[in-house]
């Protein structure tokens, strides 16, 4: 009993480490977008940009910034949703590192939602399953419990050989 009480502890603090991970995970994503649009915002640049890619982890555009020089940031464009190979977009970018760009109108507030139900989804699960392992290792005798000092007590008066 005491091995499956063990492992039963183990799985409770394991589910409560990834539920916990996770949440920090999304709160650190938002508060990175939030940091991108306000550095963005501070040194505000417009520019039309075209589409050249658009894959599972970025979107590839190139436009041309202020400076006359053409840029292509390698790890894409903020808030891609919607975006096809070959579209013209609207982007705006932070003038002092023109690799920061997001389409424009778009802010960290399309973060929210899928971040949101990101973390609403981890504890609509972590709960009840915390709530079970802990029930489970409560009705297997927790100190304090009978149970426990029952299997303790036999043991103890097991006669020596």
């Amino acid at each position: 009993m005491a091995n499956i009480e063990r492992r039963l502890r183990i799985g409770w603090r394991v589910v409560l480490g990834v539920a916990i991970v996770l949440t920090v995970l999304c709160a650190g994503l938002l508060l990175a977008a939030i940091r991108n649009d306000h550095a963005i915002e501070s040194h505000l640049g417009r520019a039309q940009a075209d589409v050249d890619s658009v894959s599972f982890d970025r979107t590839i555009i190139r436009y041309v910034a202020q400076d006359g020089n053409l840029h292509s940031p390698s790890t894409g464009v903020l808030y891609p949703s919607g975006l096809s190979a070959g579209d013209l977009v609207w982007v705006e970018y932070d003038t002092t590192d023109p690799d920061l760009v997001r389409v424009a109108g778009r802010t960290a507030r399309l973060t929210w939602m899928p971040l949101g139900s990101t973390v609403v989804a981890t504890w609509v699960v972590a709960g009840p399953l915390l709530w079970w392992l802990g029930r489970r290792r409560k009705s297997l005798g927790a100190p304090g419990e009978p149970v426990a000092e029952a299997a303790t007590e036999a043991s103890e008066e097991s006669p020596a050989a």
